[in-house]
């Protein structure tokens, strides 16, 4: 008999902004600790259940180095027979932790694995950032793999013609779903709130204190975003390129956080009368240029799906990683995903975006919203630094 991983219970933090949000002192291990313990609770397991966590994580280091997934699991109350395994496939990694947690599942017989991902942009970028070192034969032959990402964004707009109101008018789109969805307690089903603790500035003396503090909700949505307030905004480029029409408004938003989901054997879950939200189907992943690394989902996509003999047409729901709004724009054109289908609730332009967290996220939202809207077939999907596109399916229960 075939065996199948379903997705049993997700739990993640909110979303905090990065520098001077919630989480700007929350070490990784307590982040991802909390999206772990609560999966664990939802799903009403007991801990020494789970055979392996798996984190996906875009910047495995400092406090969110030394293997953070295992170090997750022991914060969340997981024994030591409990192991932990972090991995990094840059803004897929939450999504390619999932889909581990299902392989290990099927193929290597485990009853539990839990799939998530984790990144605090606040604590470990500014040290990221100083230490990349390239190398001179790469450096040569593939340049753009060292690009700032927001550079590949420009080329993918110019290279493809999507214009900037096009970009714009996505995102204030983007704005206006998250502020709707919150407003309906859409994310409350999801959100775990966790107490912490948060550094602020005195902006009048520039001194920093720490204080009390509690992440209960996605804090990066701008709910009044008009299309005059996005197209007054000057590209981030604009010095380099006269051309470039990335901006802070129709790109992802730095952000820490967490997500967590539990994925079982189905025939387990059946036996203890768990009700999952839904199951793994299949994982796929692309190659493409680095310097145009947004379109990596017209790579990925076309493989998972023709590898299930499936079509756009086929898939009921979407989500399709806003890193800038460029990326979402190309892609729907490529494949010809209906707008209506895609980022129903916004996505990382109007919530966030902790690169190893969001495919994670993206697993549970769309499961939630699936069995909300009675969709069956869902698709999960995301370009990634370096010239890559990751998508995974799933059936909704």
């Amino acid at each position: 008999m075939s065996r199948r991983a379903v997705i049993v219970s997700t739990a993640r933090t909110g979303l905090a902004k990065s520098f001077r949000g919630g989480f700007n002192k929350t070490h990784g291990a307590a982040l991802a600790g909390h999206a772990i313990q609560n999966a664990i609770r939802k799903a009403n397991v007991e801990p020494d259940l789970v055979d392996d966590v798996i984190l996906g994580c875009g910047m495995p280091e400092g406090e969110t180095g030394m293997n953070i997934a295992r170090n997750a699991a022991l914060w969340a109350g997981c024994p030591v027979s409990t192991s932990g395994a972090t991995i990094n496939r840059f803004c897929s990694s939450g999504l390619q932790a999932v889909a581990n947690a299902a392989h290990t599942i099927v193929h290597d017989f485990a009853t539990c694995a839990i799939g998530g991902g984790v990144d605090s942009i606040s604590l470990v970028q500014p040290k990221m950032v100083k230490g990349v070192v390239p190398e001179r034969k790469l450096l040569k032959s593939y340049p753009a793999i060292w690009m700032p990402m927001i550079e590949t964004a420009d080329i993918v707009a110019a290279r493809y013609g999507v214009s900037r109101e096009r970009q714009d008018q996505y995102s204030v789109e983007s704005q206006r779903r998250t502020a709707a969805a919150q407003a309906a307690g859409v994310f409350e089903e999801e959100i775990v709130p966790m107490q912490t603790k948060m550094e602020v500035k005195d902006k009048a003396t520039g001194e920093t204190s720490i204080v009390d503090y509690t992440v209960s909700k996605d804090e990066c949505n701008r709910p009044g975003t008009t299309l005059a307030d996005i197209q007054g905004l000057v590209p981030v480029r604009a010095e380099a390129d006269p051309k470039a029409t990335i901006t802070a408004g129709n790109a992802s938003q730095l952000s820490d956080g967490a997500s967590a989901c539990l994925l079982m054997e189905e025939a387990e879950a059946q036996r203890r009368g768990l009700e999952p939200l839904g199951a793994f189907v299949g994982f796929a992943v692309g190659g493409c240029e680095p310097d145009e690394m947004g379109i990596g989902p017209t790579v990925a996509v076309p493989k998972l799906l023709s590898r299930h003999g499936l079509s756009v047409d086929d898939i009921d729901l979407w989500e399709l990683n806003e890193a800038f709004a460029v990326v979402p724009l190309r892609c729907a054109d490529v494949l010809g995903i209906d707008h209506s289908k895609m980022n129903v609730n916004g996505g990382a332009i109007s919530i966030g975006h902790p690169f190893g967290m969001t495919g994670s996220r993206q697993v549970g939202h769309i499961l939630l919203e699936g069995r909300r809207r009675g969709a069956k077939r869902v698709v999960v999907t995301m370009c990634v630094g370096g010239g890559m596109g990751a998508a995974g399916l799933f059936e909704v229960f």
